[in-house]
């Protein structure tokens, strides 16, 4: 239906100055303002039944954001963090990846779509011509700004249209919910989970290139070995968790060597077990001298003493390698006589 359809006395007043002036070209002014073309009344002006259609149409649009929202909120506690889901054509994906995804991006396009289709259909859409004004504000131009945003507040029908505005209010204040939830990604606390590994007395030195436990003939004088828990497999869901906190360096020094008191009675026949994990931030340690008993950190060079406490003799770590003190159960195999006496890994004691 177009305006041609409908009685002159039906349509809504022009506004004065919706066209501005109109400016005819000539040979000193080809370029002269043509003005608007006529104002082409959309069916929602004209029929209020079509405005109420239109109106629940951006109602609709609100609520599917409002429950995409609470979909937001229901899979991000309900789905399992570990789930996969066959999407066709995509493939195997992660479920709470992909419902969050989906859920949310739902909630953000059902408002823009509502915002939009209210826009088009309910709002004004007639073209004001206006003059360029300086940019300093005059008195009466700022009575016009405020006249103005009060007409536009009145054509919105923000006030008259309850439905839309009631729902509008409803998805804008829901879908910050959304984000709110993604703060519980910041804790649990992590409590003395960094006070504590897999090491606890009669757990096996498992070495890390066999898979099989090891013996004191194992462990060559001058020789490096890491090693692992016992129990603790590359294919567990937490072996990347556990093993950064768990893996160990095995080397066997002459017991006249060993210069700290503490590191000779947890040790075993010299064979001496320390924490892989370099206490400055955490890279594994690989690199052993033979000779001088170091081994150093590849990624900033700090250098320990192993037959010395592993203390720091190089380089920005700030404390010694924490040691495993270990011992022989009946079967002659390596065991763990209890956890690390401190938390391994990197500036634990800085940060409290």
């Amino acid at each position: 239906m177009s305006s041609q359809d409908i009685p002159e006395e039906n349509l809504p007043a022009e506004q004065e100055h919706a066209h501005g002036a109109v400016g005819v070209a000539d040979e000193k002014d080809p370029f002269a303002d043509p003005g608007l073309p006529p104002h082409e009344h959309r069916v929602q002006d004209i029929d209020e039944r079509a405005a109420r259609r239109s109106e629940r149409a951006v109602a609709l649009m609100f609520t599917v954001s409002m429950l995409a929202t609470v979909g937001f909120i229901a899979s991000y506690v309900t789905i399992p963090h570990d789930r996969a889901v066959y999407v066709f054509p995509i493939g195997h994906v992660n479920a709470l990846n992909f419902a969050l995804g989906l859920t949310l991006g739902v909630a953000l396009f059902a408002i823009g779509a509502g915002a939009v289709h209210w826009a088009r259909t309910l709002m004004s859409d007639v073209e004001v011509a206006d003059e360029r004004h300086p940019i300093e504000a005059a008195p009466e131009v700022k009575a016009k700004v405020m006249a103005d945003f009060q007409q536009g507040a009145k054509e919105s029908a923000l006030g008259r249209r309850k439905l839309i505005r009631n729902t509008m209010f409803g998805a804008l204040a829901l879908f910050p919910l959304s984000g709110v939830m993604l703060l519980r990604d910041l804790g649990p606390l992590p409590g003395t989970k960094l006070r504590h590994t897999m090491w606890q007395k009669g757990k096996l030195l498992v070495n890390m290139n066999t898979n099989e436990p090891l013996r004191p003939s194992d462990v060559a004088v001058g020789s490096l070995t890491f090693a692992k828990p016992e129990g603790l497999e590359e294919h567990d869901e937490e072996f990347q968790t556990e093993i950064a906190k768990a893996a160990l360096m095995i080397v066997r020094i002459q017991p006249k060597n060993i210069k700290d008191k503490r590191e000779l009675a947890w040790s075993h026949q010299g064979i001496v077990a320390y924490s892989k994990i370099c206490t400055h931030v955490g890279c594994p340690i690989s690199l052993y001298e033979q000779q001088t008993h170091h081994v150093l950190c590849p990624c900033h060079q700090s250098t320990f003493d192993l037959s010395d406490g592993a203390r720091v003799i190089f380089g920005p770590a700030g404390h010694a390698l924490p040691q495993l003190r270990i011992g022989v159960n009946d079967e002659g195999y390596l065991e763990a006589l209890g956890d690390f006496e401190e938390p391994v890994g990197p500036a634990f004691w800085e940060r409290g």
